[in-house]
């Protein structure tokens, strides 16, 4: 099956003359000039592979690679004309997994695509919904929905919680991670914050928010979310 990239880009030049030699090696090429765009392409069209720019018209590339690792773990390569050290790391935190500097050369780029997409197997472009038991988390839309319809409210920062442990289905997620992404880097010590909304989010989540099956600790550690259906 043919690798699928999405590029996000609003120089119309660059973006011609990357679909061009995308398309002329066999890959799907799917194109947005702006983040809003590119988070709805990438729900609906689900890449393997973004090659994303960081200044877009609507927001700033790093929003759209946190929005996306909400969900997904295709690999994004950024590719910016900000050769500044702190860009890079900033988008590097937020979870991409490489960054080109502008003006580039085609073949590098299509190298460092090739490394990337090496990494990650056929088909393993992540889906934007997650089971909990009888509930249906879907993180393009950010609602949770039973299984009669009923949809769960959460608060902001319970959702935030829960999308980063579905962003990444059976992983340990540190509690160091979790209190940074959540509330930021002064909140690292605070564990209590997450015991509190961990509480919350099993009394609404879990069959029995007292034996839980899918939102697990591991102590002293952080959390893992373990999805499937329900258990009988």
């Amino acid at each position: 099956m043919p690798i699928r990239i999405l590029v996000v880009d609003d120089e119309p030049q660059i973006v011609r003359a990357l679909r061009i030699n995308l398309r002329a090696r066999e890959y799907e090429v799917d194109t947005a000039a702006d983040g809003a765009s590119a988070l709805h392409a990438a729900a609906s069209r689900h890449p393997d592979l973004v090659v994303l720019d960081l200044g877009l018209p609507d927001m700033e590339g790093v929003e759209v690679i946190r929005g996306l690792r909400g969900w997904t773990e295709a690999p994004i390569i950024v590719l910016s004309g900000r050769a500044d050290s702190t860009d890079k790391v900033a988008a590097l935190d937020a979870g991409a997994d490489d960054y080109v500097t502008k003006p580039f050369g085609v073949d590098e780029l299509l190298a460092r695509i090739r490394a990337v997409t090496r990494r990650v197997s056929t088909g393993s472009g992540g889906q934007p919904t997650v089971q909990i038991g009888q509930y249906t988390v879907n993180l393009a839309d950010r609602a949770v929905t039973a299984e009669d319809g009923t949809q769960v409210r959460l608060t902001p920062t319970e959702w935030h919680l829960i999308e980063i442990l579905a962003a990444n289905p059976g992983k340990l997620v540190s509690q160091r991670l979790l209190l940074e992404r959540v509330w930021g880097p002064t909140y690292t010590r605070e564990t209590n914050y997450l015991r509190q909304y961990m509480a919350q989010l099993r009394r609404k989540l879990e069959p029995d928010p007292s034996h839980p099956h899918y939102l697990l600790t591991e102590p002293g550690m952080g959390y893992r979310l373990q999805p499937g259906g329900l258990q009988g």
